[in-house]
């Protein structure tokens, strides 16, 4: 629930706000390969953020070896149980995707966590203002990522550049401006991680959105819903799948479409996900047809 002008409104199946000083100093420290920046500042927006970087397995064994770099929104749940929004519980990214890569599904890459700044998150993670609720600022959000935070990781990391070998991922609210954001610079991101998205910020502006866009490049997109997300998350996302379509996106092509089975809207159940984005996104040379 959100206090707005002394009235209390339910942001449908939004996940809450996440701080980085909730952390449980005894659970497990950050997986190996991670690296935090703490306190990254940006110019646009009045918060600083800690951006999280993974490097996959032989990154310091290869040094002149240049990688795909995905970024991802919600940065405090991606690897570290103590910054997670249930204390111990994360996407479980470093190791997804070092089963992914050492298994031979995922080419190697970087992943960059993006923390969200608590009381700001809506703001950041929504395209246009809802007359409710406000909102709408993700658009200076989008100059923090593309103007600040990808020259300063290919800076200090060995990346790979343009759009076939960048993406952008998150879920919920982070699925909507990773929706919004990858088709506005379309330029830049080749790849769109949209889980769970919520479709029905503002009055599903996201819809009238896709059909008015005109991205340079379709970017390749995983899309998905879990089934216990409740009747509306889905027909919202059916919708927007359709709609995707429409525009020209090709099933099991440039968009994959899934209903998980008892998927939930945590970060448990994506989890459970983030393998198979990774194998539908960045797929291996020797992965040749994507299973799920």
């Amino acid at each position: 629930m959100k206090k707005v002008r002394g009235n209390y409104v339910k942001l449908a199946t939004e996940i809450p706000d996440i701080s980085t000083h909730d952390q449980a100093a005894e659970l497990p420290a950050l997986p190996a390969r991670v690296t935090v920046h703490s306190g990254f500042h940006s110019q646009f927006l009045r918060n600083d953020r800690d951006i999280s970087v993974y490097v996959p397995p032989g990154y310091d064994e290869q040094p002149d070896r240049r990688f795909p770099v995905l970024y991802m929104h919600d940065g405090q749940n991606l690897f570290d149980p103590r910054t997670s929004f249930i204390p111990g519980r994360t996407w479980r990214v470093a190791e997804n995707a070092d089963a992914a890569i050492e298994a031979g599904e995922v080419e190697p890459l970087i992943v960059v966590g993006i923390a969200n700044t608590g009381e700001h998150r809506l703001a950041e993670y929504t395209p246009v203002r809802d007359r409710k609720i406000g909102g709408g600022e993700t658009d200076i959000y989008g100059r923090l990522i593309t103007e600040e935070l990808i020259p300063f990781i290919r800076a200090n990391y060995r990346t790979l550049e343009g759009p076939e070998h960048t993406g952008l991922g998150g879920s919920s609210l982070g699925g909507l401006v990773t929706l919004y954001l990858g088709l506005k610079f379309s330029e830049m991101f080749g790849q769109l991680a949209v889980l769970s998205p919520s479709v029905w910020w503002s009055q599903k502006n996201i819809i009238s959105y896709v059909n008015e866009a005109k991205p340079v490049r379709r970017p390749r997109i995983w899309m998905d819903i879990g089934d216990a997300e409740g009747l509306p998350a889905i027909a919202d996302a059916d919708l927007l799948e359709m709609r995707l379509r429409a525009r020209g996106w090709r099933p099991n092509i440039d968009l994959h479409y899934e209903r998980i089975a008892g998927g939930k809207h945590d970060e448990a159940s994506w989890a459970e996900r983030v393998r198979p984005m990774l194998r539908f996104l960045f797929p291996s040379a020797r992965w040749t047809k994507p299973q799920f």
